[in-house]
């Protein structure tokens, strides 16, 4: 199964956060990141007296369920070291399932596309360097950019492609 996985991090060594993040998601046997988008450097919603964070996406490909990926995902953030204070708060590690291929879940504790998707340009603007057209798994998002206030996101590194034939197989 291919997801997109929105990764988040504000204290700390934020690139180093988000390279060994990716190390770990690719630790777990037959699971795979295969790109992960430019990083972006944004301004915190919800909570603004913290850090700014620094944003990605991954486009992961796992034989892992839903369940079992939000199990991953907790896992490794537990690893780093997270506690959860603050809502919207400083955190060293967010990990989130924003879509999954041909998965619509709601549950009390996975909702699949993710709800808030569409108000955050730290997740909309880099999901573009993946999906240039502005569609993710029959997900389109792009007309949602225009319509959020605020927000501010800057660039500070470009994509890369892990494994370039196995991720053009699956986008």
């Amino acid at each position: 199964m291919n997801y997109i996985l929105g990764i988040g991090t504000n204290i700390g060594n934020r690139m180093e956060n988000i390279e060994r993040c990716i190390n770990a998601i690719n630790l777990v046997p037959y699971t795979d990141v295969l790109m992960c988008s430019g990083i972006y450097e944004t301004e915190p919603v919800g909570y603004a007296r913290q850090e700014n964070f620094y944003n990605c996406v991954l486009f992961v490909n796992s034989l892992l369920e839903p369940n079992e990926m939000l199990g991953l995902s907790l896992g490794i953030e537990a690893g780093f070291g997270r506690i959860r204070g603050i809502k919207n708060g400083p955190r060293i590690l967010d990990i989130d399932i924003l879509l999954a291929e041909n998965e619509k879940i709601k549950t009390k504790n996975l909702i699949i596309p993710h709800p808030k998707i569409k108000e955050r340009r730290f997740v909309l603007e880099p999901l573009l360097d993946i999906y240039p057209e502005g569609k993710a798994f029959d997900y389109e998002f792009k007309s949602y950019i225009s319509k959020i206030e605020g927000q501010k996101v800057k660039k500070i590194k470009d994509e890369v492609v892990f494994d370039e034939q196995e991720l053009r197989e699956n986008l």
